[in-house]
């Protein structure tokens, strides 16, 4: 018989058992359910403090799109407003000021015929931005077969399969087919030429992406518009554009500002931008321009009678934190054009070095280096994949020892054959740093190859996109 004696303790998994607490805590805590008594401050943060520790850390994930650095003054900024819900501006007006402010801001920087008087709003990110930009195409769409006494129960919007998921579950919430144009080829987003082949009346709009997920790229949101004009020379269709920002709405107006894909474009009726990306600012922000008033249906505002004031209301959230769109005003004021400018212009130039290296290694290939927003993907070239007894998804693996989070994932619909890796550079991804994970990867390839007997492993669904 076994003696019970020298079997090693586990505490059950119901229960927390944290050694040091015993200096102010002599009772196991429940994972899943509330305690009985309190607990001294200093040992609910250790606690807490102490099992977070096991998350990855943040510099090292170049998976997120999401800001991961802000400096002092705007953590400051932020902890002090804490405690300012975004919908109360009648209490807050000063808070509902900045927001105002910063929707004047985004305006300008995407072109809007006048931005003083800009028609936008905050959002909590780019999913539910991306849902009011939507809701606005369905609800003109609809208004216009309504007045023309045409039915208006068939509607359908037109994406790349590279869209992020929030557009999916746009087309499912409000009841709208999704026209979804797959990859093919080297292709991997939406053309002009594939946009139009599935326009018809009952078409509500076309999403363009500044800044594809998957790869980085910018989608050609001029070259649509012009192919969307002459169809509705053609047919009479008038089809309207939401440009998708979510990553390059705060990058292209300081890299790229020739390139035409904003208000500029009379076509283009609204845009959406994550401030919590490329707008530098915690998660928590995203924003929604639309081009003129009459870009938004009237029965998507509601004027709302709360806490004694009248209140303008284009979002799906209700409360919210206001300390992000504090922060992102600080980053606007504090920053200027030339700081965006300059930190975008630098995290592009990590990203091109890097993918040089990487692009030189034998095993792999480049499909894109970062010359768009500082993003990029590589897939292993055919010739080494031959023989190699890893895949992309192993060295992701290998990386993950080191603290890396570099995702490999399949390409959409069509391409699901081809397994690429993607690094997302930000501000706090240093040349410095890009080196280190060069050797690392460079390691990593040298111990696969010393080990013969390993042997590459495939997945599916295994996704990083956002």
């Amino acid at each position: 018989m076994s003696d019970s004696k020298n079997k090693p303790f586990l505490p059950p998994s119901s229960k927390l058992v944290p050694t040091y607490a015993a200096r102010g805590l002599e009772l196991d805590i429940p994972k899943n359910e509330m305690p009985e008594h309190s607990m001294l401050p200093s040992v609910a943060y250790q606690v807490i403090h102490d099992e977070l520790r096991l998350d990855g850390y943040s510099m090292l994930n170049l998976a997120t799109f999401v800001t991961t650095w802000m400096e002092d003054e705007a953590q400051k900024l932020i902890n002090e407003t804490l405690d300012k819900n975004m919908v109360d501006r009648d209490e807050y007006p000063q808070t509902a000021q900045l927001e105002q402010r910063c929707i004047r801001i985004v305006a300008d920087l995407w072109n809007a015929p006048d931005h003083e008087n800009a028609v936008g709003t905050s959002t909590i990110g780019s999913s539910e931005a991306c849902m009011l930009g939507g809701m606005g195409m369905k609800w003109r769409w609809r208004n216009r077969r309504k007045a023309e006494g045409k039915p208006f129960d068939k509607p359908n919007l037109i994406m790349g399969a590279n869209v992020q998921v929030c557009w999916h579950k746009f087309c499912r919430y409000w009841d709208i087919e999704p026209r979804e144009v797959p990859c093919e080829g080297n292709r991997f987003t939406l053309n002009a030429e594939e946009a139009v082949k599935h326009i018809d009346e009952n078409t509500i709009g076309v999403v363009a992406i500044m800044g594809s997920t998957y790869d980085g790229r910018y989608e050609p949101v001029e070259e649509i518009a012009k192919a969307l004009d002459a169809h509705e020379e053609k047919t009479g269709i008038d089809v309207p554009i939401h440009v998708d920002g979510a990553s390059g709405g705060f990058v292209a107006p300081f890299l790229q500002p020739e390139i035409k894909w904003d208000f500029r474009l009379p076509r283009v009726k609204s845009i959406n931008a994550s401030g919590h990306k490329y707008g530098l600012v915690y998660p928590g922000v995203g924003w929604v321009i639309f081009r003129d008033k009459d870009a938004l249906p009237e029965d998507l505002v509601f004027h709302v009678k709360y806490l004694g004031g009248d209140m303008l209301d284009l979002s799906i959230n209700f409360s919210r934190p206001g300390n992000r769109v504090v922060a992102q005003y600080y980053n606007f004021l504090r920053l200027g054009r030339e700081g965006y400018r300059r930190i975008h212009e630098s995290s592009r130039n990590v990203a091109l070095s890097l993918s040089k290296m990487i692009g030189e290694l034998e095993p792999f290939d480049l499909i894109t280096d970062g010359s768009d927003i500082p993003v990029f993907c590589w897939t292993m070239n055919d010739d080494y994949a031959k023989t190699a007894n890893f895949s992309l998804f192993d060295l992701a693996d290998k990386l993950r020892e080191r603290g890396w989070l570099v995702p490999a994932y399949p390409m959409p619909q069509n391409r699901s054959d081809l397994v690429v890796q993607r690094i997302v550079v930000k501000e706090d991804f240093s040349m410095d740093v890009a080196g280190m994970l060069f050797e690392d990867i460079k390691r990593a390839i040298e111990y696969f190859e010393s080990h013969p007997e390993n042997k590459p492993t495939f997945r599916t669904g295994n996704q990083f996109h956002h």
